[in-house]
């Protein structure tokens, strides 16, 4: 086994473009990658590509009529009667219009997610972190939400159909990672547990508490949405405690989890309040979970995050730092205001349309008070308590 976690990374992935003015840009990958480079926490060895997804791979969770349609609207000048055929399919909206290219370069991150999990289940590699991956909105028979493929849900089939396990899916994307929960809902053997802004203001407008399970997995789809506005310690609180209780409920063999980082303040596409703390602390309760209920089996994807410049690359290289247990994280306990490398600044500043964060952490001190902090806090308590209502 590899003592060091695996990175499946390839900048083939960043090709996953709708087009110039998207919000979602794989550039971040490109950011997180020179990023970690310049502090020297990617050795060579850490490094795998990923691969094309198979026809067989695709197929275990959507159907043949998407795979052709997202096949066919891949060329460069698609046929009139599948562009006819795209708004049946997802394809032809504002959030995930059809591009070119797009069947090989989603099957990339289909193929990367699966390899991540591979990785980890075959004894190769204690954790594996795929940050091409995480689109999590795909469902069965159409793209949604800026996903065409999910690569989550294929990767928890892979692991479901070659070893038979108990998955816990963990989404901390600040919107519902529907896709994985609808793949699953009736399937006992994988829980899906979400935190996000809730569905009343944001986009999917799902993921309420009430949404379970069916038939024998009920009560293995947990989610927890939280207020707007919600800051720190109100999250921590709530995914802490939602998530110990669904281990000792649940007993998993594996954790899968998705790592948007859209729930910062900084995000332009949501409202929740969350600093670099939280990108902190997350990684850290996900990975002592792993070692001490799943023999430190653990698969990391990307997902969402929207400020491709001040919070991308901060959270998902603390992700990498711990799992590899880099020793910046106990220089960072030390100092909270541990600066980033200045190579990095100097290098990205030029392009960047906002001055770059100094330090891996943000100055929360002089960030303006959120009003009604009490409110939302108790209100978050509220949900939780019924979040965790079967699992106790």
């Amino acid at each position: 086994m590899k003592t060091v976690p695996v990175f499946v990374y390839n900048e083939h992935e960043t090709r996953y473009r709708f087009n110039d003015t998207h919000p979602f840009n794989q550039k971040r990958l490109l950011l997180t990658f020179d990023l970690l480079r310049r502090i020297g926490a990617l050795p060579a060895e850490a490094i795998v590509a990923p691969r094309l997804a198979t026809a067989a791979e695709l197929l275990r969770v959507h159907s043949p009529a998407y795979v052709e349609a997202v096949e066919r609207l891949s060329d460069p000048a698609p046929d009139a009667h599948w562009q006819r055929e795209a708004p049946r399919f997802g394809l032809d909206t504002e959030d995930t219009p059809f591009f070119p290219g797009m069947h090989e370069v989603t099957s990339y991150v289909v193929g990367g997610s699966i390899v991540a999990a591979e990785q980890v289940m075959s004894g190769a590699a204690p954790h594996a972190l795929h940050l091409g991956g995480g689109l999590h909105h795909a469902l069965r028979s159409k793209g949604a939400g800026f996903c065409v493929y999910n690569d989550a849900s294929a990767a928890i089939a892979h692991i479901r159909e070659k070893y038979g396990v108990r998955v816990l899916y963990v989404d901390t994307d600040v919107h519902h990672g529907d896709g994985v929960q609808w793949s699953y809902y009736a399937d006992p053997h994988v829980c899906t547990l979400s935190i996000h802004e809730t569905g009343k203001y944001l986009f999917p407008g799902t993921g309420d508490v009430s949404e379970r399970g069916e038939g024998d997995a009920f009560g293995t789809s947990v989610n927890v949405p939280l207020e707007p506005y919600t800051e720190d310690d109100s999250w921590l609180e709530s995914f802490s405690d939602v998530l110990a209780a669904a281990v000792r409920r649940f007993r998993p063999d594996v954790i899968v989890s998705q790592h948007g980082c859209d729930a910062h303040a900084y995000d332009p596409l949501a409202h929740l309040q969350c600093s670099m703390r939280v990108y902190r602390d997350i990684p850290a309760l996900l990975r002592k979970t792993a070692l001490e209920h799943c023999g430190g089996r653990w698969i990391a994807l990307g997902g969402g995050g929207y400020d491709i410049w001040r919070v991308v690359p901060r959270a998902w290289s603390l992700l990498w730092l711990t799992m590899s247990d880099h020793p910046l994280l106990s220089e960072l306990k030390r100092d909270p205001e541990l600066p980033l490398p200045a190579s990095w600044i100097e290098a990205w500043q030029p392009e960047s349309p906002v001055p770059l964060p100094a330090t891996w952490l943000d100055p929360v001190h002089s960030w303006p008070p959120i009003p009604r902090r009490d409110i939302i806090t108790e209100k978050n308590r509220q949900t939780k308590q019924i979040a965790m209502m079967y699992l106790t």
